[in-house]
This record gives structure tokens, sequence and C-alpha cells, in this order.
């Protein structure tokens, strides 16, 4: 067993008031808690990892190339490999959700991406 405490998780900031941060998982998944501030989106990538996004309070508006969903508070989605999308706070409040990817992934998807 491999306990990761929320407050000395490994915790990330790509953005100011776009957080996210390390929960417990494995090189074959992996969890992300994160807060995202009202009017704030993630840019338009894709990666190799499936994803299911979970809103978990808040609301969140999920956009690919074919199509766009806004999930309220316990709604989810899933994304393939390498389908492009982007993750927008499409409400007033922080929102904050949870992404889980397999296979598992560090930060350094954003740290060591090229602009």
């Amino acid at each position: 067993m491999k306990p990761v405490p929320f407050d000395e998780a490994e915790s990330y900031e790509p953005e100011d008031g776009w957080r996210r941060v390390s929960m417990a998982g494995s090189d074959q998944f992996s969890f992300e808690w994160f807060e995202k501030p009202p009017g704030h989106s993630s840019p338009l990538h894709d990666h190799e990892n499936e994803q299911v996004c979970v809103c978990l309070d808040g609301e969140l508006t999920v956009v690919t190339e074919d199509d766009e969903v806004t999930l309220e508070a316990d709604d989810s989605v899933f994304l393939e490999s390498n389908e492009a999308h982007r993750i927008e706070n499409t409400g007033e409040e922080t929102t904050i959700g949870l992404d889980v990817f397999a296979p598992g992934r560090s930060f350094d998807f954003w740290t060591d991406r090229e602009e």
C-alpha cells in the first residue's frame, strides 16, 4: 500500500489559479485532482493517455475537434488516446475536478511541453 496524503502530494500550477495535484497512482494509471478558476481554459492539446475527466464541483466544458459537452458536479467524460481537447471552466465559481490517465503520466507533460 502507498498512501498519498493530499497536503503532501506533488502539486503543480501550470497557470495562475489552475492547480493540479498528483494523487496515488502508478505507471499504468494516474489521478490528478485539479482546480480551475472561472473562465480558464487549458490549451487545445492531445496526449497518448486515455483520459477520464470527472467534474467534482462546479461546471466544465470539454471541447474536442468534433464535439462539446458541459459537465456539472458528478458528471464525467472519456477522451480517447490522442483525441485533441481543451477543458474550460464555463461557470462563475472555481471548479474542482479529477483527471484519470491510462497509462499514468507525470507533470512532465506540462513542464516539458513546447509552446
